[in-house]
């Protein structure tokens, strides 16, 4: 009261009273016995068992949203009894020209967009799609920037909640490999992709990708979401990666518990903001 609302000398039921209309119903926070306020206990990481997934790719008019590109496809899969299927996948009207060279890579043209819903129309689908579950991408943070900027836009909301990133999470369960790229994680695991740089292809193995390395993850002790940003093979440690941003590892082998150290820059983050 005395430094938040300049009132040093207000009455003790005056103070109570205002502090809990502005605190009461705030998850983040919650009232200890002897009535003050205090930050509310992070959650528990869920087990990775009860976890829902929703395995994104994006297809985009460029590399950046900040430079104005556009979502011009989406795929979302989802993993449930061992299967990965599709749950939505559209083109989207990116409401500008497409450059020639994502035109040739991904095959989609400004003539084949040209009657697809815009962004804004299928912005609820993907809200209903996505809620609820972990968000998982190869390459994450580009998945990740164009959805999130596309919903500020369309409506005005900020994109939310754990995700993981399958290329991450293979540089730490499979460091003998040379690239951890889509193709080279499917044909190490023994697939084929079907269409590449299409979203749907790509989500689709994107999600078969995931579940062989959350297996690996689970022989290596992992049990709970949290876990996936700990669990590591066994690798060199103690030396910083410039392209992971790691400073401290652990070493897991199978068999032995978890330690407690984390990547400062692991493959699970989760941002703070305002939508679940």
């Amino acid at each position: 009261m005395r430094d938040v609302l300049a009132l040093p000398r207000a009455p003790r039921g005056l103070a109570d009273r205002v502090a809990a209309a502005l605190l009461e119903g705030d998850p983040r926070v919650t009232r200890l016995s002897d009535g003050r306020w205090a930050l509310a206990a992070a959650a528990a990481s869920p087990p990775l068992d009860a976890c829902s997934f929703a395995v994104v790719d994006v297809e985009a008019t460029g590399a950046s949203p900040r430079r104005g590109d556009r979502v011009l496809e989406i795929a979302v899969a989802t993993i449930a009894d061992g299967e990965v299927r599709l749950a939505y996948e559209t083109l989207v009207n990116p409401e500008q020209p497409i450059a020639p060279l994502v035109s040739r890579l991904t095959g989609i043209t400004d003539q084949l967009v040209r009657d697809a819903p815009r962004f804004d129309e299928i912005a609820d689908r993907v809200l209903d799609t996505l809620a609820g579950r972990v968000f998982v991408a190869h390459n994450v943070r580009f998945d990740w920037t164009f959805l999130g900027a596309e919903l500020v836009r369309t409506r005005s909301l900020l994109l939310q909640g754990p995700r993981v990133c399958t290329v991450r999470l293979a540089r730490r369960l499979l460091p003998p490999l040379a690239s951890r790229t889509l193709d080279a994680l499917a044909r190490y695991f023994g697939f084929e992709i079907v269409g590449r740089h299409r979203a749907g292809p790509d989500a689709l193995a994107a999600g078969r990708i995931f579940q062989h390395l959350v297996s690996i993850a689970k022989d290596l002790g992992a049990v709970r979401l949290e876990d996936l940003g700990k669990v590591r093979n066994n690798v060199q440690c103690g030396v910083r990666s410039a392209e992971c941003g790691i400073d401290r590892v652990t070493v897991v082998q199978r068999g032995k518990p978890l330690g407690s150290n984390l990547p400062c820059d692991s493959a699970l983050r989760i941002p703070h903001s305002a939508l679940e």
